[in-house]
């Protein structure tokens, strides 16, 4: 496969594993980040070592002019865009809800929802067929918190993720026929830092347990079903939300 890929929020964890994968799947890769840039040049520096092609660009996802620079460099430096990986996501301090500070909450889905949607709309405008363009795929990232709800946890990060699924659904809808599809993957407990900054280092150990395999799943397994989606072998899913869950 070749073309560019955006991944958002891939200096570390699932983004990482995506950006990888894909680089080794033949994708010029955009490694974006918010912060630590140290994390996403690593990234980038494997992906090179292996013979890939890549770059980091740094952009809050919540920032309309952010999002335009974003796809305007990584079009310059890597070609025209055949996919999107929307990854960026932010789940704040495991706490109860009502305990949840208005900044919180605001950062949560301005990361999560209109992260989401202000990257899809520019990865649109380069892809759609009906501006004369190639087609291409946008992968949302979900999360097996819509079904669990999260209480105790993040309720609030949980509602933003059924959004994006929600989206997922009526913009494929929507745009299918551009020859844009768009599909979501929802990972269930991954093994990434995400636990731990958000209060519970310990919290894949605690639900691993409750999940049917009894482990807790990897990056690279969630990465996987991102790829697929998004190659040839997938061409007739679009409106799609595949678990990566383990069976829960």
């Amino acid at each position: 496969m070749s073309g560019t890929m955006i991944i958002t929020g891939s200096g570390r964890g699932i983004g990482a594993a995506i950006a990888q994968l894909a680089a080794q799947r033949g994708y010029s890769v955009c490694v974006n980040y918010a912060n630590r840039s140290e994390r996403a040049d690593q990234v980038v520096a494997t992906i090179r070592e292996q013979g890939g092609k890549a770059i980091t660009v740094q952009a809050d996802v919540s920032d309309e002019t952010q999002v335009k620079a974003l796809f305007d460099t990584a079009i310059e430096k890597l070609g025209p865009l055949v996919a999107l990986v929307n990854n960026a996501g932010i789940t704040g301090n495991i706490g109860r809800f009502v305990d949840r500070e208005i900044e919180s909450l605001r950062r949560t889905l301005d990361i999560n929802i209109l992260g989401t949607m202000l990257c899809s709309q520019e990865a649109i405008r380069l892809m759609s067929t009906t501006s004369g363009n190639n087609g291409g795929s946008i992968i949302n990232i979900s999360s097996q918190a819509v079904r669990l709800g999260s209480p105790d946890e993040y309720v609030h990060y949980a509602a933003s993720k059924a959004a994006v699924e929600t989206f997922t659904i009526g913009l494929a809808k929507e745009i299918t026929h551009e020859g844009i599809r768009v599909n979501c993957v929802s990972p269930g407990i991954i093994e990434t830092e995400i636990h731990a900054e958000g209060g519970d280092a310990m919290r894949v150990q605690r639900m691993a347990s409750q999940v049917p395999m009894r482990r807790a799943g990897l990056p690279s397994e969630v990465a996987a079903a991102v790829l697929w989606l998004v190659s040839d072998e997938a061409s007739y899913c679009s409106g799609s939300i595949l678990s990566v869950g383990g069976g829960r």
